[in-house]
């Protein structure tokens, strides 16, 4: 499939596509643009053996927009503000569904994963289509979703080191030196698209009005029309590939499938915008504040 001179390979039936044949350290504008409209429509990208570098990275996820910084409240790559390493070696393992960053009122757009060191089996990267899930919802339950709003958090066991309580406790009082509470819509219009889509995942902890109990039913119901199979795209990594993922409207997962094999990908994200119920309502801070430092003022 070519889409303006894009070599596209459709690889899920309802998420994903491969590029092949550009060089993302010399891009054009109409090849840009060509990667964007494939991104709105495909929601995730794979760019095998990219031939980037943290600079080269840093320069591609820039053509999406301003960056953010590596993370709210986690360090970044020594020298590297903007990348933050994603090293399974360490022990903590983001093995459960979540959209990134979406404990603060303004989560990054767009996600850039490049893979350095990948384990010889599992390691894999699953991303999940937000918007086929929305479509696959009941009208009933459509209708429900559409007047929810979730409060998402960092203040909850996201990624913890294995079997190092000590490591465990030292992660978490980084993760959580601010602690952020932000209400989203549970149902995300896309601002270029106007695709709608489940906006939910594992930093949504509870539902606005309800209860523990109450949120967590509704949540889990939601969430398993996000990760039902025919939603999902498998990443198998190789050293150098890039996967491209629009976080407005996926979920991702990394499965702890590796054992100790050693596993290292640096991440850079493009800053968004704060999110749109169905009514225009946009999202709001509960708890912490506009992370600044995090999302340019400008992107917000």
């Amino acid at each position: 499939m070519t889409m303006s001179g894009l070599d596209l390979t459709r690889i899920g039936g309802r998420i994903g596509a491969e590029v092949s044949g550009v060089d993302l350290n010399a891009l054009s504008d109409g090849l840009f643009e060509a990667i964007n409209s494939a991104l709105l429509e495909h929601k995730a990208l794979i760019f095998r053996g990219a031939g980037l570098d943290d600079e080269g990275q840093i320069a591609f996820a820039s053509r999406f927009g301003a960056l953010t910084r590596a993370h709210p409240t986690v360090p970044s790559v020594d020298g590297q503000p903007n990348i933050l390493p994603v090293d399974g070696e360490e022990g903590i393992r983001s093995n459960n569904w979540h959209t990134d960053v979406t404990f603060v009122r303004t989560p990054p757009k767009v996600s850039t994963l490049r893979a350095l060191v990948v384990p010889p089996y599992g390691g894999n990267t699953l991303i999940a289509n937000a918007g086929a899930a929305y479509r696959d919802l009941p009208q009933q339950l459509r209708d429900f979703a559409d007047r929810l709003w979730a409060v998402h958090t960092n203040d909850y066991d996201y990624a913890l080191p294995r079997n190092n309580a000590a490591k465990a406790a030292e992660y978490r009082k980084v993760f959580v030196s601010t602690r952020y509470q932000t209400g989203h819509p549970v149902v995300r219009v896309h601002p270029e698209s106007g695709e709608r889509g489940l906006f939910i995942g594992g930093f949504a902890q509870r539902i606005v009005g309800l209860s523990g109990t109450e949120s967590r039913d509704i949540l889990r119901i939601l969430q398993a029309y996000v990760t039902r199979p025919e939603n999902i795209l498998r990443v198998a990594w190789k050293p150098g590939d890039l996967v491209v993922f629009d976080n407005r409207i996926t979920q991702h997962y990394a499965p702890d499938d590796y054992g100790d094999q050693p596993r290292r990908l640096h991440r850079v994200t493009v800053a968004g915008d704060a999110p749109s119920a169905i009514g225009g309502e946009t999202s709001y801070v509960i708890e912490g504040d506009e992370a600044h430092h995090y999302t340019p003022a400008a992107a917000a």
